[in-house]
């Protein structure tokens, strides 16, 4: 599996960006998308995503469909 943000409540502050341990976050079109690909859920180093952590926005990171 992987996360994603969602556009609509993404701020673009940039938090999530360098906590990320893949490099799965990039910034795209003014918000920052996950590149599903690489996204492991920060499994198996960390208990939670990472992103998810520091996100200040509620329902902004999400587990991919």
């Amino acid at each position: 599996m992987a996360m994603q943000i969602v556009g609509d409540l993404c701020t673009s502050c940039g938090d999530c960006e360098p906590v990320c341990p893949t490099s799965a976050i990039i910034p795209q079109k003014g918000v920052f998308f996950i590149k599903a690909d690489i996204c492991t859920e920060c499994e198996p180093d960390h208990d939670i995503p990472q992103c998810l952590s520091v996100c200040l926005e509620d329902g902004c990171i999400i587990p991919a469909e």
